[in-house]
This record gives structure tokens, sequence and C-alpha cells, in this order.
């Protein structure tokens, strides 16, 4: 009969703290086992995708290995077949612009000429070209280039041959050449220079939209779409523009000389003419085309010395360089996570 009456609860701490505290431990150990193991997994996942990343660069190497030995190949096919005699042909089609798998890029046209002059077999160069123009500079460079290996090779003459258009900065380019062709119906000329420009002010005011562009120079924002033109900017820019434009007409009277046999300002105004109308006011010599080329000059064979740009190639370069940088994050979070691992 000790027992009785029961004790109160709160008086049989030690009997329950015991229990709580065994159970408290266990949940510590629990946990400890599970971080582990989440540690664990990640360190694996982590290594995973190093090791995917690492195969996956493998194969692009590979794939680009085999796409080079391709473009190399068809190199060699062309020096090859450049010893017997032929027309070099060098394309000029497309926008005038750095880079690009369609475009007319400045160093690898300068490519192509050094190729073509330099070829035993070639006995003359034809500039293949139908295009509306574009950079001014890359123009101008591949313009320098061929007044220099004319130069360098007096004995092979350069044709510009036009074919639906050859305006603007294509012109710029056929200026260089001995002779240019046309087709009576090319589209010639254009030799002005073009600055696109809008204003939205008027518009931006009426949505709501408010123009908070910070600069450090009062001209920084110059030509801004949603402010009004300032004067003296307009002025400026023109200037720039007639400037550009002066060297374009420079290059042409260089280029055409005496050839030209119209004094009339407009050849220079930016307007384009007919292959036919060129002929006639001397912006170009002929019509005709690269197969009565051939037959003037009694040639048989045309090689293409146009640098050919891979577009899967160009496609892999680009993947190469996001996935240069990805690859590089993920091994310098790997090393950060074994950091973090070792000083645990």
């Amino acid at each position: 009969m000790s027992d009785w009456p029961p004790k109160p609860f709160n008086q049989n701490t030690n009997q329950h703290n015991e229990p709580q505290a065994n159970s408290g431990q266990e949940w510590q150990l629990l946990e400890k086992v599970v971080m582990a193991s989440v540690t664990e997994q990640r360190r694996a996942r982590r290594w995973g995708i190093f090791f995917k990343a690492l195969t996956f660069l493998y194969l692009f190497i590979v794939i680009l290995g085999v796409l080079r030995s391709c473009n190399n190949a068809g190199s060699d096919g062309v020096s090859t077949s450049s010893s017997s005699s032929h027309l070099a042909v060098v394309d000029i089609v497309g926008t005038i612009q750095s880079g690009g798998s369609k475009s007319v890029d400045s160093a690898d046209t300068i490519k192509a000429l050094r190729q073509a002059f330099a070829a035993s077999g070639s006995k003359a160069i034809a500039l293949n070209i139908n295009s509306p123009g574009g950079s001014p500079v890359q123009s101008d460079e591949i313009w320098q280039e061929i007044r220099y290996l004319e130069k360098q090779h007096p004995d092979k003459k350069v044709y510009a041959v036009i074919g639906d258009m050859g305006a603007s900065g294509a012109y710029y380019i056929a200026s260089a050449a001995n002779e240019i062709w046309v087709n009576p119906s090319s589209l010639v000329g254009s030799i002005g220079v073009i600055m696109p420009n809008y204003g939205v002010a008027g518009l931006a005011q009426k949505l709501g939209v408010e123009d908070r562009t910070m600069t450090s120079g009062e001209n920084k924002d110059i030509l801004s779409m949603t402010k009004p033109i300032n004067p003296a900017q307009r002025t400026h820019v023109q200037a720039v523009l007639d400037d550009v434009h002066e060297h374009f007409i420079n290059a042409v009277k260089e280029g055409r000389g005496a050839r030209l046999k119209s004094n009339d300002p407009a050849i220079f105004s930016g307007l384009f003419w007919s292959g036919a109308q060129a002929v006639k006011i001397g912006i170009a010599d002929r019509t005709g085309g690269i197969e009565s080329l051939k037959r003037e000059l009694k040639l048989d064979k045309t090689v293409n010395y146009t640098v050919q740009r891979n577009p899967l190639e160009s496609v892999l370069g680009k993947m190469g360089a996001e996935f240069g940088q990805g690859f590089s994050e993920t091994v310098t979070q790997q090393l950060q996570s074994q950091k973090q691992v070792s000083l645990q």
C-alpha cells in the first residue's frame, strides 16, 4: 500500500526524461545519417555531370576534327586543280559584313583573293558579284587588297562580273577591277552612304514611356529614338556620312578613272541604274557573264577560291564556346564542393 496514492505526474520527471533524452539522441543520429546520404548523392550527381560533360567534350572535338579535315581536303582539291590554266573566281555574294555564314567577310575574301592571285594556273580573276552592299569598312578593305594584288601581279587582270545586283559597297569593290561586266538588267550603282534612324518621341509620350537613359557625355545618346534630334548633332552626323561618302567617291574615281563617261553628279548621288545604262555612263564596261568571260579569255575551266564556311562548323563553334564556359563552371563548382567537404 506504500505506492498509494500515486504520485503526481510532474513528480516522476526522472522516469520520463530518460526516454526523451534517448529519443533526441536517436533523432540527431538519424539526421547525421540522412545528411551524409544527401551529401554523397550530391557528390555522385556532380561527378556524373562532370564525366558526361567530359564525354561530350571528347565527342565535340572528334566531330570538329572531322569537319576541319573535310575542309582541308576541299582546299587541297582546289590547289591541285589550280595548276592548269583557269579563270579564278571569288564570290562577292550576300550582304557585306563581318561574320555570318552567308555574308561577305573581308578576312575570308582577302584570303580567297590571295590564293587566286598566287595560283600558277590562274590567268585572270573574276569577282562574281551579287550583293546589295553593306559595311563600308569591309568593302574598303577588300578594295584595298584588290588594288594591291593588281600591282603585285600585273599580268593577271581582275574582272568584276555583276549578276542581279552590284550596289553600294558591292560596287565599291567592283570599282577596283580592271573591267566591270554586267547583265543588261543588273542593278548597278547606289554610290552613297546611309544611316537609318527613327524618332518615336511623340509615340513614347502618348504611351507614357519615359526615357531614363543616363550619360556622362552630352552627345553620348546622339540619335536617340526617344528624343527630338539636336540640330548640332544632326550636322555632326551628316558630316561623318559625307566624309565616308567622299571616300567612296574617291575610290570609284581612282578605280574607274577616265572610263567614267559623265561628270553628272547624279552618278554619286545614291541612284542606281540598269546594267545597260551603267555601260552608257561609264560605271560599267560591257555586258556579259562568267561564261562569256571564259570564252573571251579562251579558258575552259573555272576554279572557285571562295572560302566556304561550313554552317555546321559555325554552329558547333558557337556551341563549343558556350560548352567551354559551362564546362569551366562545372569544374569550378566541383572543386568548390570538394573544398567544402574537406573543410567539414
